[in-house]
């Protein structure tokens, strides 16, 4: 009888080889990327390489400095941590905002059309993404402190066809006061002229991917807390002071390499003002 109950000879063939481990994979030790050193159960965003050292920041803010190579894992699995390469230079290179990027091209003169961002945060975040996107077009982004007296400012400007106003607010959501104010433009003289959008998040913080941040969502703030002093003290980061959040929002906005690290509910927002200023016959400034 052929038939073998027991199978073929294990020793059989290479059973070293069968029976290895496949190499761990390489990765860059590129900023914002969020590893656990295997040996200390260290876990951080990387923050430097020095000395062919790779430099981890935990989300207490403590760093600490780890040889590269073996030893690292992301997400469980094992890595061997490498030094980042120079991006090779090609023609299919896109911007931080998923464009395609132009290569040796030059900052237009500005529109006379205009996007105003409230919150400065907000407007470090457009600049982040859509930067360079911005300078080809010749558009200015301007921070905007609130906006209260939008109304006036819009009225100063004088908005025309070729001279349009696109306006990102913060937190704009029905019933607010800055829902109230964005209708009343819209139903004023320069309302054609005039696109006043927002996102809905609390915060602009919001608006980056918690994953980011090794985290699985954005902590809850109670109400009556300063959501920022809450969500650095729910991440166990330092908050006693303006220096301590502005510190905060460095390190978020360190670990935003490109549009795929927002939602999409903010992309959504600042793509269409970046058209409808774009979208018209030029006037320079």
């Amino acid at each position: 009888m052929d038939y073998d109950q027991y199978g073929t000879d294990v020793l059989a063939g290479d059973w070293k080889k069968r029976s290895a481990k496949p190499p761990a994979r390489q990765a860059a030790a590129e900023k914002g990327l969020v590893v656990e050193e295997v040996m200390s159960g260290f876990c951080g965003a990387v923050v430097g390489i020095e000395a062919g050292a790779v430099q981890l920041e935990d989300r207490f803010g403590k760093v600490r400095a780890f040889p590269l190579g073996p030893g690292f894992l992301i997400d469980g699995e094992a890595v061997v941590l490498v030094r980042q390469s120079a991006p090779a230079k090609s023609t299919t290179a896109r911007t931080a905002s998923g464009s395609f990027a132009v290569d040796g091209a030059k900052a237009r003169v500005a529109r006379a059309s205009r996007i105003l961002v409230e919150g400065r945060h907000d407007a470090e975040l457009v600049e982040r993404v859509w930067g360079d996107d911005l300078r080809i077009e010749g558009v200015v982004v301007e921070y905007l402190a609130g906006i209260d007296d939008l109304d006036s400012l819009i009225r100063d400007y004088e908005p025309g066809p070729g001279k349009r106003i696109g306006v990102l607010v913060d937190h704009l959501v029905p019933g607010s006061k800055e829902s109230r104010i964005a209708d009343a433009v819209r139903r004023g003289p320069h309302g054609q002229n005039v696109l006043v959008v927002g996102h809905p998040f609390i915060d602009i913080w919001q608006a980056v991917k918690p994953a980011r941040l090794n985290l699985s969502a954005w902590p809850v703030i109670p109400r009556g807390t300063e959501w920022k002093h809450g969500i650095c003290e729910a991440l166990g980061w330092p908050h006693d002071d303006q220096a301590d959040i502005a510190r905060a929002w460095k390190r978020i906005l360190g670990t935003v390499r490109s549009y795929a690290d927002l939602e999409p509910v903010l992309l959504g927002r600042v793509e269409e003002l970046i058209d409808f200023v774009t979208a018209v016959p030029e006037e320079r400034t």
